[in-house]
């Protein structure tokens, strides 16, 4: 899908705006955007970054209360910190590209702070498109500015990744999760797929979603973290050992 062809697109995510105000923004917001680990002589044994979705007020969002039980559940210590971007739905291209320069900076600081940190990703609609282009770069049907995927270095350090409600998910994919056959408002080409992270990767995405199915649905949007937080809080805690 070329940019040119994505204003109609981008439209139909600045239409349902309002409605999203009206579910999105007033999600729990449990953690801030500066990180709560330790300094490098005493790092988490897993830092959890999370980026949230459109219109939410800046911190994790409605997919913290993923971050939360992970954090309670698990038998590490867990460090977590939210990514600090826009995520507004108009302009749309470049709260995603600022979203894209914030995460990677966070990746690469965290990995040089804490070399031994396990990296876990938690991305919600607009954040689930930035950390998948993060991860796999923009490719040619970007709606941002283009860019390139994270270096293997870095990449090698992400142990987990789960995303819910991704406007660029790809029907068919071996990590796709949920009932969705349809491919999202923004779906990916073959030159920025994401099945290199197939065995840490778990994409969430239902049919009907409006954004990641293009469906009509913004209450199965809204929907994710209720429906399957338990289900991916064991897939996260089974990638990083418990």
């Amino acid at each position: 899908m070329r940019r040119s062809g994505n204003k109609a697109k981008i439209a139909t995510i600045g239409a349902g705006a309002a409605l999203v105000a009206g579910g999105l923004l007033v999600a729990p917001q449990a953690f801030g955007g500066t990180t709560s680990g330790t300094k490098a002589a005493n790092c988490a044994a897993v830092h959890i970054i999370a980026t949230r979705a459109s219109t939410e007020r800046p911190g994790a969002g409605i997919i913290g209360s993923l971050v939360s039980g992970v954090q309670r559940a698990s038998r590490q210590t867990v460090s977590t910190e939210a990514t600090d971007y826009p995520a507004v739905l108009n302009p749309y291209g470049p709260s995603v590209s600022a979203g894209v320069r914030a995460l990677t900076g966070q990746i690469t600081a965290k990995a040089a702070q804490c070399p031994d940190t396990k990296l876990v990703l938690m991305g919600y609609s607009q954040g689930a498109h930035v950390i998948g282009d993060v991860l796999a770069g923009s490719g040619r049907q970007a709606v941002s500015t283009p860019n390139q995927p994270l270096n293997a270095q870095l990449a090698a350090k992400v142990t987990a990744v789960i995303l819910m409600g991704d406007p660029r998910y790809v029907a068919g994919k071996s990590f796709n999760a949920g009932t969705s056959r349809t491919n999202g408002l923004f779906a990916r080409g073959n030159d920025a797929a994401l099945d290199g992270f197939a065995a840490n990767f778990q994409s969430y995405c239902d049919t009907g979603d409006n954004f990641c199915a293009r469906g009509a649905s913004l209450a199965t949007h809204l929907g994710y973290t209720r429906k399957y937080n338990t289900v991916a809080q064991r897939f996260v805690l089974q990638r990083v050992g418990g």
